[in-house]
């Protein structure tokens, strides 16, 4: 008997990826070429290679507006919550925040547990209100503390959503108007919740009691930086009796040290590696009378090329001299004006000055300064060496040059700086920046979804900003060297005009690749990390922001909480400086909560502040309403309100 035939199975019809891979291989002759006419892809399969090009664009793009969200409403919970959340931060380290600040104990293991009711006065801060017979935290239990719970408190700046999921905590903070920020209405179109007036901030981010007692807090050493001009062109001690007068009053302020400039174009001035240093010997002598210790700053950069300055120190005489026949040592704008203010690091390793580098004339300078000071240095007198690494002895590019004439707030311009050998290494700048003065949505470049963020501006402000880590990372590597054990200062930039705007145009220029959707501190912070420097960063209080309309879109303290949590979160030592501008009360309160917030869980603070002036201290010009007092809330020693 014959067998009868088995039924065969029917294949299962492939799906989702391997139905894919089925239609491209049907596609395909046996011979591995296409099918259709000369081997040319079909139609339909170009069609489709084309659709999964453009869904791949719509993905990036839509991961940048998550981000760039992500980003504004953690910069919210920084700057008017007080968080203190680091640069990148995640959704532990936000349930983290809300859990501390609703009087939760967060263990670095993730252990959370409550030993008793919050403070009172935490009630008062815009905490997150939980239930006391909670404990341990969970997700489920955060998610329940919202603003429905029975805490009778004002209206929180911040709350969350009971609709949404915890997973997804990163996108869950939401603004909330009340009557508070129904009298600051946001013209801003990137943030929605605008900067207040210094007294509502003040009350809003802290408790009305306490405000003012910094007894028993960390100890900030205080700096006074030295007044320009007393030591003159020709490396003189122009006014020895005002230096003495000066320092005896710094003396009577209990300021732990003074900071001196010691000027390339002065010591340096006529002829290459002929230093003078016989003015700040005698004044190093001054110093050491007081028993005050001293951070100098190398100074390589032009001072006083202003309108208001009344002292000019240029670069040395035969730097110019070079640079006049030579004109591609300096730093070139889009009309091709050169800047004299610091030589360009298109020069750090050509031998252009004289048989010399550009990174081997800084490093000769600072030889020349430690063997000449030895005998500080081994005292302890010398405490600290500051690197000037660009216009104004911070690390930047001459992108808001007021001799250009720049004027606040305009965006800047990027700087050229080219190879002295027949070529340019400079990709070649956008056409469509505008110049020093343009507003971002006045240009092509910066305006919103402008080529900023395109593969071209991308590209171009990677390279622009990794020239100027590459600078850093040059001249510190001799720094050290030179130095060796000494602690090395490296100060950076407050460019916070245009901060709440997406593309950060006056960081971009100034060459930190920072817009919205971009970290532009971190790579920088990564490379000062390797030289193990301390970074000195400007603190602006809140007299910026009291303005009704800023037209600039400005946000010092959004920058300051970025660059801070960036620092601290690499390890970093962070030190304070003071602007020229004045301050009010508020201000002045402001800075010293920056040097050491005291709702930090970690206790973080600056290693020092350095207030400086632009006139001497005897003439009774003080940028602070009570320099004293704030020299003893800096040491932690005093209680008490300001003097009027």
């Amino acid at each position: 008997m014959e067998s009868q035939p088995q039924p065969q199975p029917q294949p299962r019809r492939p799906r989702g990826f391997a139905a894919t891979a089925a239609a491209a291989a049907a596609s395909v002759s046996p011979t591995g070429t296409p099918s259709g006419s000369a081997g040319a892809p079909t139609a339909s399969s170009g069609k489709g290679k084309r659709e999964r090009e453009k869904e791949k664009e719509r993905t990036k793009l839509r991961e940048r507006h998550r981000r760039a969200i992500t980003s504004r409403m953690l910069a919210g919970l920084r700057q008017y919550g007080n968080f203190p959340l680091p640069a990148r931060a995640d959704m532990n380290d936000v349930l983290a925040a809300l859990a501390r600040e609703a009087g939760w104990t967060v263990e670095p293991d993730g252990t959370t547990y409550r030993h008793s009711p919050p403070p009172k006065h935490q009630q008062h801060l815009g905490a997150f209100p939980v239930r006391s017979g909670e404990s341990p935290l969970t997700a489920t239990s955060l998610k329940n503390c919202s603003v429905k719970a029975t805490l009778d408190c004002q209206q929180p700046v911040v709350r969350i959503d009971d609709s949404l999921s915890p997973a997804s905590l990163d996108s869950v903070v939401i603004a909330e108007r009340d009557t508070r920020s129904e009298k600051y209405p946001s013209t801003s179109p990137i943030n929605s919740v605008e900067c207040l007036e210094a007294d509502q901030l003040i009350q809003d981010v802290h408790s009305t009691e306490h405000d003012n007692d910094f007894t028993g807090t960390q100890y900030v050493p205080v700096y006074v930086k030295l007044s320009t001009g007393f030591i003159n062109n020709f490396c003189q001690l122009a006014d020895p009796d005002g230096v003495r007068q000066e320092l005896s009053h710094m003396n009577s302020l209990n300021v732990d040290g003074v900071i001196v400039d010691c000027w390339w174009g002065i010591v340096e001035c006529w002829n290459p590696q002929k230093y003078v240093w016989s003015g700040y010997r005698e004044l190093f002598n001054y110093i050491r009378e007081f028993k005050m210790k001293i951070q100098v700053v190398m100074a390589f950069h032009e001072y006083g090329r202003t309108d208001s300055a009344d002292v000019l120190i240029s670069l040395p005489n035969w730097i110019l001299e070079i640079g006049k026949e030579n004109q591609d040592i300096f730093f070139t704008d889009r009309e091709g004006r050169r800047t004299t203010e610091f030589l360009s690091w298109g020069i750090n390793k050509e031998r252009v000055l004289n048989g010399r580098t550009g990174v081997e004339v800084y490093f000769d300078f600072m030889r020349s300064f430690r063997t000449e000071f030895d005998d500080l240095f081994a005292e302890g007198l010398i405490s600290a060496v500051e690197i000037g690494l660009g216009p104004s002895g911070e690390l930047r590019y001459p992108s808001f040059s007021e001799r250009m004439g720049w004027r606040y707030p305009g965006i800047g311009e990027f700087q050229r700086a080219a190879k002295l050998r027949g070529h340019s290494f400079w990709a070649r700048g956008p056409d469509n920046a505008g110049h020093y003065n343009s507003r971002p949505h006045e240009t092509g470049f910066f305006c919103e979804r402008g080529d900023y963020d395109s593969y071209y501006g991308r590209f171009f402000l990677h390279w622009y900003a990794q020239a100027l880590m590459d600078h850093a990372d040059n001249v510190l590597s001799l720094a050290n060297l030179a130095f060796e054990e000494t602690k090395i200062i490296v100060k950076i930039p407050a460019v916070y005009w245009w901060y709440k705007t997406s593309s950060h145009a006056a960081e971009l220029t100034a060459g930190y690749y920072n817009p919205t959707n971009q970290d532009g501190y971190s790579p920088v912070f990564e490379v000062l990390k390797k030289h193990s420097v301390t970074v000195k960063f400007v603190c602006y209080g809140l007299q910026i922001c009291s303005y009704e309309n800023d037209e600039a879109f400005a946000d010092p303290e959004g920058l300051s909480w970025q660059v801070l949590n960036s620092v601290w979160d690499r390890g970093l030592k962070v030190a304070g400086e003071n602007t020229l501008s004045c301050y009010d009360k508020e201000g002045c309160l402001r800075i010293i909560e920056t040097a050491k917030p005291r709702n930090d869980p970690d206790r973080r603070h600056f290693s020092f502040f350095v207030y400086q002036q632009p006139s001497p201290l005897v003439q009774g010009v003080i940028c602070l309403p009570d320099l004293d007092y704030f020299i003893k809330c800096m040491h932690g020693d005093i209680t008490g309100d300001l003097v009027p």
